[in-house]
């Protein structure tokens, strides 16, 4: 559901392919025209390319800790790759916050290899491509909002829909 970008390197802007539903933070591929679609275990889409850094979607926005009563983008049905037909896609290193995992990774060690399954995070390469996508460099937890509060250090915790909610993990991208 969420993907915070704590540091960046390279951040792409590709067109969607047709037909997709690619949530923030999800692995994504490209497609044989070269159209982010959402990783898979197919002939094209085995191959992760990066994080999405949009979410293109018609029933609700992706952004961080918001409810979907509150969300950005109704204009747009909540798709914000409309305007351009294009996703922010975060490749080539950086530091991210996400809950974009499966429920595996909660428990993985520091500076574990990830994969991208059916584009989630996880610590098994089922898709054996071999290609890392990222580093584990915080085990899953809580993440501060910035909202005065009691949850993480003096704040309330940054909503989810992670394996564990309102849990994110910190990675450290290596595709």
């Amino acid at each position: 559901m969420a993907l915070i970008e704590k540091y960046h390197v390279v951040a792409a802007s590709r067109a969607v392919a047709t037909g997709q539903t690619i949530k923030e933070g999800q692995v994504v591929s490209l497609n044989s025209a070269g159209s982010v679609i959402l990783q898979g275990s197919g002939t094209y889409d085995k191959i992760p390319y990066g994080l999405a850094g949009d979410t293109k979607s018609t029933t609700a926005s992706s952004m961080p800790g918001i409810a979907s009563g509150w969300q950005n983008r109704v204009s747009d049905y909540y798709d914000e790759t409309k305007a351009s037909a294009k996703m922010t896609v975060y490749h080539s290193g950086g530091e991210f916050a996400t809950d974009m995992y499966n429920a595996n990774v909660g428990s993985a060690t520091i500076m574990s290899a990830l994969y991208g399954v059916n584009g989630q995070l996880d610590n098994v390469d089922t898709n054996s491509t071999g290609v890392i996508v990222a580093r584990l460099v915080q085990a899953a937890g809580a993440y501060p909002s910035g909202v005065p509060g009691v949850d993480v250090n003096g704040d309330m915790a940054l909503g989810s829909e992670s394996p564990t909610a309102n849990q994110y993990c910190e990675i450290k991208l290596v595709i």
